[in-house]
């Protein structure tokens, strides 16, 4: 599990690379904008900020809110905007990850994931991992194993587009 972890840390840093990232909710066919945030956002951190964010760990609180345990490093500007980042773009609890995953799924036959698409894919996948682990229940945590492996899925499946022989999914092996 801490290999499938630093992989989506990997990737989450990666995303935030990509110059038309924008820090809002984006549905295909829609402009992204980002004045609903406070506007501004619009530039991305450089990769390493945001993997020292996200490698400091996060935590839930009992709230179901993903928070950065370092307050020192959640009081800077980056920290800040992850902060925003996961109020808005993170469900906080299965069902809405479910709903989350169903909305990729609906976007697998269309074109790529738009940027912010993808963080957001991203980001849900990583709220999987801690819930997951704070879950009580064999049942409840079989389900976020299910919701995590289904996002994982879908990561694959959009970074495979145009690339992988037609009708053949990405697979996550064994």
């Amino acid at each position: 599990m801490a290999g499938t972890l630093r992989t989506l840390l990997y990737l989450v840093a990666t995303v935030r690379l990509l110059p038309e990232v924008t820090l809002t909710q984006h549905r295909a066919g829609q402009p992204t904008d980002s004045t609903n945030m406070g506007g501004g956002l619009q530039e991305p951190e450089a990769p390493e900020v945001m993997f020292e964010l996200l490698w400091a760990g996060l935590e839930l609180d009992i709230t179901g809110q993903l928070k950065i345990r370092d307050e020192e490093l959640a009081s800077t500007r980056p920290g800040r905007r992850l902060r925003l980042l996961l109020q808005q773009l993170v469900p906080r609890d299965l069902e809405g990850a479910e709903q989350r995953l169903q909305q990729f799924q609906d976007l697998r036959e269309g074109p790529p994931l738009s940027p912010a698409d993808l963080q957001q894919l991203l980001l849900t996948g990583l709220s999987c991992i801690y819930w997951l682990h704070a879950a009580s229940e064999a049942e409840e945590r079989g389900r976020w194993v299910h919701v995590f492996t289904l996002l994982t899925q879908e990561v694959l499946w959009d970074l495979c587009k145009g690339f992988c022989p037609q009708g053949q999914p990405p697979s996550l092996g064994p």
